[in-house]
C-alpha cells in the first residue's frame, strides 16, 4: 500500500486511527518526515518511530534539526553532527540497524559548494564574509539545507549506484515558528538569490556595461559611499561568485521537492491537543494536499487520560464544593477539584480533536497519551513506539 493511500476514507465517515507498524513496516516507503509546529514533540516521535522501524527490521537513519540536542541524549549518543552515528543497545534481531545524525547547517552549505565549484572558486566563496552570514544565519537556511542534507542521504543509499545502507530515512523537521517553512524554504532562497539587488550585483560579471552605462555608476558610486569600498567588492565577489553554483541549488532543491511528492515519501504531523497545534496542523494538511504530497497521518502527542471512576466534572466540583464549606482544610475535596479540573481538559481536548476530525476526516490519528516524565533514554523511546502503534 502507498503512503498516498494511506489517506483514509470519503469524507463521510470518522478518521480511522492511524497504523503506525503498518507504515514502518511497509518497504516502498523510503522517507518519513515529521512535521508540525514547535514544541508538539516532533524530535521525539520522529526518534520514536526510527527506533521501533530499526527493531522492526529497517536499515534506519533519523536526521534532526534539533538545537536543545535531546535527541543524542535519549539515544546514548555523547554527541550528534552531520555525519550518521550508529545507536547501540538497539535490538538487531530482526536484522534492522539505526543511525542518527544532526544537521550541521553551516557545514552542509560548504558541502555544497565545495562539491559544485573548482577548489579554488569553492574556496573563495567559503571565505568570503556575505557567504559567511548567509550560510549561517539566513532566515531559511536551516530548512533550505535540510532538504539538501536528505537528498544527499537518499542519493548515497537509496538511489541507484548508492551503497544501499538505508532503506528508510526519518526526519524530524526543523523547528520553525511555522511548520509550513520546510517546504517554502528553497522558494524564499531562490527569490533571495534571484532578487533585483543581486542581479544588478551580477551585472558586471555577467555582460557588457554598456547598457547599464551611467545609471548602473551612479548606484554603485552611492552603495559605495553607504557600504564602503571594501564591502561593495566583497558583496560582488560573493555574487558573482555563488552564481556559478546556484543552479545546482536550484536543481537538486526541485529534484528533493519532487521526492517528497513521489510514493516512496510518507509524511508524518505532530501536533498536540492544543487549539493553536491543531490550527498549524490543519494548514499543514491543507498544503500537503494541495501540493499532492503523501500524508500518512497525525499523531497527537501529550493526550490528557480520564481519571478512573464515573463522576462527571459538574458532579465532582459539586460535592468539593459542599465538603469545602464543611472542611475548608479537606483532602478530598481537593482531590474531587482535581477530579473536575481533569475530566474538562479531556473533554475540552476530545472537543478539539473531534473538530480537527469533521474538518479533515481523511486524516488517520494516532493519540498518543501523556507521560508522567519527559523521555530521556531508548527505553523511554521504545514506550512511546508501543504507545504509537497501540494508539
Amino acid at each position: 500500500m502507498s503512503p498516498a493511500s494511506r489517506v483514509g476514507p470519503t469524507a463521510a465517515s470518522p478518521a480511522p486511527p492511524l497504523d503506525v507498524d503498518a507504515l514502518l513496516d511497509d518497504r516502498e516507503v523510503g522517507i518519513i518526515v515529521c512535521c508540525g509546529s514547535g514544541g508538539v514533540g516532533k524530535t521525539t516521535t520522529s526518534a520514536a518511530l526510527a527506533l521501533r522501524a530499526a527493531e522492526r527490521g529497517r536499515k534506519v537513519v533519523v536526521l534532526t534539526i534539533d538545537p536543545a540536542r535531546r535527541l543524542a541524549q535519549s539515544m546514548g549518543i555523547e554527541a550528534l553532527d552531520n555525519t550518521p552515528r550508529p545507536v547501540t543497545d538497539v535490538d538487531t534481531g530482526a536484522g534492522g540497524s539505526l543511525d542518527a545524525m544532526m544537521l550541521d547547517m553551516k557545514r552542509t552549505f560548504d558541502e555544497v559548494v565545495e562539491s559544485q565549484a573548482s577548489p579554488e572558486k569553492a574556496q573563495q566563496i567559503l571565505d568570503n564574509p556575505f557567504y559567511i552570514a548567509l550560510s549561517s544565519s539566513f532566515a531559511g537556511t536551516q530548512e533550505y539545507m535540510a532538504m539538501e542534507k536528505l537528498g544527499q542521504i537518499h542519493a548515497d543509499s537509496v538511489a541507484p549506484g548508492g551503497d544501499g545502507r538505508y532503506d528508510l530515512i526519518v526526519v524530524d523537521t526543523p523547528p520553525s515558528r511555522s511548520a509550513l517553512d520546510f517546504l517554502d524554504a528553497p522558494e524564499r532562497l531562490s527569490s533571495f538569490l534571484d532578487g533585483r539587488f543581486i542581479r544588478l550585483m551580477l551585472a558586471p560579471a555577467r555582460g557588457p556595461m554598456k547598457l547599464m552605462g551611467a545609471g548602473f555608476g551612479l548606484i554603485t558610486n552611492a552603495l559605495t559611499k553607504i557600504l564602503g569600498a571594501q564591502v561593495l567588492r566583497d558583496l560582488q565577489t560573493f555574487v558573482a561568485a555563488i552564481d556559478t553554483v546556484f543552479g545546482g541549488f536550484r536543481a537538486r532543491a526541485t529534484k528533493t521537492y519532487a521526492l517528497l511528492q513521489a510514493r516512496g515519501t510518507a509524511f508524518v504531523v505532530v501536533a498536540a491537543p492544543e487549539p493553536d497545534a491543531l490550527r498549524e496542523a490543519a494548514y499543514f494538511v491543507e498544503r500537503l494536499s494541495g501540493d499532492q504530497m503523501p500524508l500518512a497521518g497525525m499523531v497527537v502527542n501529550r493526550a490528557a487520560q480520564a481519571p478512573a471512576g464515573d463522576l462527571d466534572a459538574d458532579e465532582a466540583a459539586s460535592v468539593a464544593a459542599r465538603l469545602r464549606r464543611d472542611d475548608p482544610g479537606s483532602v478530598t475535596a481537593g482531590l474531587l477539584r482535581l477530579h473536575a479540573d481533569r475530566v474538562r481538559l479531556v473533554e475540552r481536548e476530545g472537543q478539539l480533536r473531534r473538530g480537527f476530525a469533521t474538518a479533515h476526516p481523511q486524516v488517520a490519528t494516532a493519540v498518543v497519551p501523556a507521560l508522567p516524565a519527559d523521555v530521556h533514554d531508548l527505553e523511554g523511546l521504545r514506550r512511546i513506539g508501543t504507545l504509537l502503534a497501540d494508539a
